[in-house]
């Protein structure tokens, strides 16, 4: 970790300036003792947008000329993902801390590369991993680990809609890996800090809408190393009435009593002999915040407070690289089990 003087604030810089990048740069403005200096995106046009937007003073379209000209203290890393490793890497050479957006590599290997490489040179990787640090999600983590229902010994995370994604990102119609890898790898994320880690999954995919190239459904059966069985299921095809988009829901079943986190963040706990309790778990959103997307920007605000107290205190965030990896191979197990109908185990972390 850098040292930084305590009474300055740590002085950071956005690379990519796509469609979820403005979400980042209204939470970091909400943040006390965090201030963005500079933006940077190949397409000069886009940062000097954000730049003016934000009243940001550095205005880059080369991330080697941003450093020369920058002091800095961390990267916010939101450029598209074949973009990341070659970012990492040059933030890792200059000595710089780092954010760097979901998924954070394009393979296992790569992903290993990097985590060494930040290692080695001293700065931390963390990944941003935000649907964990939704406030109902947190709830339910919460309940969980204080052994308020015992073992849990079933769990389901679930997210289905039939919400256009691909009007404000239509690349996703292009990638040839979709559900699992943009979506699932957030879902994937919940089971394990509900559970944590898996022994061995299984996965069926389909693809329902002909007019994108990768899966737009997938049922993925995970075995915890903890004995939970968890069912996590995606959906971009699916009609309802209601759509809860992007609410996930939440069921865990425990050996004294259940948890039930429904639509409209409406958390229900059962417990032995029939009693049941209701809570409106539904968070005091950013003031920035639109629907619907206020659950995943209030998140965002979240996940880059942890980081920054972390930070300061000199302790790895939740979502630091090593953790991230045993998510990340669950989106390449899952691809696996799909292609090869076998039940497959994920790799770990050493």
């Amino acid at each position: 970790m850098n040292e930084n003087n305590p009474n300055e604030p740590l002085r950071g810089a956005l690379i990519g300036c796509g469609f979820f990048a403005r979400n980042q740069l209204h939470a970091w403005q909400d943040l006390t003792g965090v201030a963005l200096v500079a933006v940077c995106d190949r397409e000069l046009e886009r940062a000097e947008r954000f730049g003016r937007e934000f009243g940001i003073p550095g205005i880059f379209s080369d991330v080697e000329a941003m450093f020369a000209q920058c002091p800095l203290d961390f990267v916010d890393i939101a450029a598209p993902t074949p973009a990341h490793a070659a970012l990492v890497e040059a933030a890792a050479h200059h000595g710089v801390d780092i954010i760097c957006q979901k998924p954070f590599a394009g393979s296992l290997e790569t992903a290993r590369r990097l985590i060494n490489l930040c290692e080695a040179r001293g700065v931390s990787l963390t990944i941003h991993e935000n649907f964990r640090w939704q406030h109902a999600i947190r709830d339910v983590v919460r309940l969980v680990d204080k052994g308020e229902i015992g073992r849990p010994f079933f769990g389901r995370v679930s997210y289905r809609s039939g919400f256009d994604v691909f009007a404000n990102q239509p690349y996703l119609a292009e990638l040839p890996r979709f559900i699992i890898q943009d979506l699932g790898i957030h879902v994937l994320d919940i089971a394990r800090a509900l559970f944590g880690d898996v022994a061995h999954l299984s996965c069926e995919t389909d693809r329902i809408n002909p007019a994108i190239k990768g899966e737009d459904t997938a049922t993925i059966m995970l075995r915890h190393d903890a004995g939970t069985t968890c069912v996590v299921d995606c959906s971009y095809a699916t009609t309802l009435a209601e759509d809860p988009f992007p609410q996930s829901l939440i069921e865990i079943d425990g050996a004294s009593g259940s948890l039930r986190l429904g639509r409209d963040f409406v958390l229900e706990r059962h417990r032995p002999g029939g009693g049941k309790e209701r809570r409106d778990l539904t968070p005091d959103w950013p003031a920035w915040s639109e629907q619907p997307w206020s659950v995943i920007q209030e998140s965002v605000v979240n996940l880059q407070r942890d980081w920054a107290e972390c930070r300061r205190a000199g302790r790895a965030a939740a979502t630091h690289g090593a953790d991230n990896f045993n998510t990340l191979s669950l989106v390449e197990a899952a691809y696996r089990s799909a292609e090869t109908g076998q039940t497959v185990v994920p790799q770990r972390w050493r």
